[in-house]
C-alpha cells in the first residue's frame, strides 16, 4: 500500500473536468485507489462520488494505492495531481 497527500492548487477545486480526468487515469490501473478529505472516502474511479466531496482549492487529500500496480499507479497519480489539481 502507497500513500500521499497533496494540497489542491486548482482554483475551483475538483470539479467536474479535473474530476472525470481522474476517473479516466485510475481506471488504467488495477490497484484500487481511494482518495480522502475530511473523512470521507471515495474510489478514484467514481465520478459523482469525487465530485461530492466538496474539495476546494487549499483542501488536502489523501490518497492511497494498493494493489498488484501500485508502484505504477501511486506514480501517475502523484503526477496527475501536480499537473491537473
Amino acid at each position: 500500500m502507497k500513500t500521499f497527500t497533496y494540497v489542491i492548487t486548482d482554483p475551483i477545486g475538483i470539479h467536474a473536468r479535473p474530476a472525470g480526468q481522474l476517473v479516466k487515469t485510475a481506471q488504467q490501473f488495477q490497484s484500487r485507489i481511494v482518495v480522502e478529505h475530511k473523512g470521507k472516502k471515495s474510489e478514484a474511479t467514481r465520478l459523482m462520488s469525487l465530485m461530492g466531496m466538496n474539495i476546494r482549492h487549499g483542501d488536502t487529500v489523501q490518497v492511497t494505492v494498493e494493489g498488484a500496480d501500485e508502484e505504477a499507479a501511486v506514480e501517475r497519480m502523484q503526477t496527475f495531481f501536480q499537473e491537473v489539481l
